[in-house]
């Protein structure tokens, strides 16, 4: 299509980008947008509406993280690190308005309304969190080396020290531990312990970040009925478990060719759409091809690792190391719950759940690691 001699910018952005991890995440947004218009034709259909309905309300969300994607593709460092840094001070400043003024969806209380539309900060910050947190691990390794987590000086309160890093992402972790919404929060935690992992931190200290996982879910158990309710429920099989009973039938049905027309379990199913969307898949196609799904999704994992082994810029090897350990991590969750091995947790599956704030956020960060990892690779 376009010869290697040629010096426009849409020329060496063309060969420069990372192709196989854009294509992937491109079939992935296609095959959202199929099973967003399958799964959520039956939703629409239960609370009276007609069979686009949600895939009407997606589609702004489709042309901003479309957008978004590319154009933060062909970013360079420095525009990546600024615009994370307004990613971050938007959800700062989003996030506390979930405490006083909530906008509630099905009992959560994780969004705001803006401008019109349904905004869930925590969502919304996450490509901000893996950016800077990659650029202060990154620094810090500079300034003192692989006892950067031991220093006495990097606990100094200065303004690049783990004080500062502490003080702008624990309240906000704590607001999301406190909606409640005790599955982000520990998401949070984990792609962080991850992060801090690759950095270089000691085993005994990577261990009690770990530890801060189960223990919130404990404090959770004892303080918040529901997390209650959800982890007994997995323990026992006793209570409410009819939306992931649901899901499990929904799977069983599809066979594994797919029901198609005769796909009637996801009716019945909540969330089809957004949280259980792969029982949907699986039923309508079968579980060949949501095995294939699967495939796609692993490979996009492998394209992130392979770039963050490759990175020469530790910032870029922190960066995308944190973006694998968000995308495989929420995957794993989704699917867990989906398939009853996991206590539902309201966590979408990235590029394919209906899901505005999701959506956008996803296409944001892999935009902004295709482009710091073209840059790595190319200047």
């Amino acid at each position: 299509m376009f010869k290697r001699s040629e010096e426009s910018k849409l020329t060496s952005w063309y060969f420069e980008i990372d192709r196989r991890l854009l294509g992937c995440v491109l079939l992935l947004v296609f095959i959202g947008m199929l099973f967003v218009v399958s799964a959520g034709s039956v939703s629409a259909e239960r609370i009276g509406q007609p069979w686009h309905y949600f895939m009407l309300k997606m589609m702004p969300f489709y042309i901003i993280g479309l957008i978004t994607l590319f154009a933060a593709s062909m970013l360079n460092k420095k525009w990546v690190l600024r615009i994370s840094v307004l990613n971050v001070a938007a959800g700062l400043a989003l996030l506390p308005l979930t405490v006083v003024m909530p906008h509630v969806i099905k009992g959560s209380k994780r969004f705001v309304s803006l401008m019109g539309f349904n905004v869930m900060p925590a969502d919304i910050m996450k490509p901000g969190f893996i950016i800077l947190t990659a650029w202060f691990l990154a620094r810090m390794s500079e300034k003192f080396g692989a006892g950067m987590f031991t220093n006495r000086d990097a606990w100094r309160p200065t303004w690049l020290s783990w004080w500062t890093y502490l003080a702008v992402f624990v309240p906000s972790l704590l607001i999301i531990f406190s909606h409640p919404d005790v599955g982000t929060a520990m998401l949070y935690l984990a792609v962080l312990g991850a992060m801090l992992f690759i950095a270089g931190l000691p085993w005994k200290l990577f261990a009690g970040v770990i530890a801060l996982i189960p223990l919130g879910i404990t404090a959770a158990f004892f303080t918040m009925g529901h997390v209650h309710r959800r982890i007994m429920t997995l323990i026992t099989g006793d209570g409410d478990n009819y939306q992931v009973t649901q899901s499990v039938q929904s799977i069983q049905h599809g066979g594994l060719l797919g029901s198609g027309d005769d796909a009637f379990v996801k009716q019945s199913l909540p969330d089809a759409h957004t949280d259980f969307i792969f029982a949907a898949i699986a039923e309508d196609v079968g579980a060949i091809i949501a095995c294939g799904l699967l495939c796609l999704l692993l490979y996009v994992l492998k394209r992130l690792t392979t770039d963050a082994i490759d990175a020469r810029d530790p910032f870029v090897f922190y960066a995308t190391g944190g973006a694998a350990a968000l995308f495989g991590t929420q995957v794993c969750i989704n699917l867990m719950t989906t398939l009853h091995l996991f206590a539902p947790k309201g966590m979408t599956l990235p590029f394919i759940s209906y899901g505005g704030s999701s959506f956008v956020a996803f296409c944001l960060l892999f935009g902004m690691i295709l482009a710091v990892v073209r840059e790595d690779k190319w200047k």
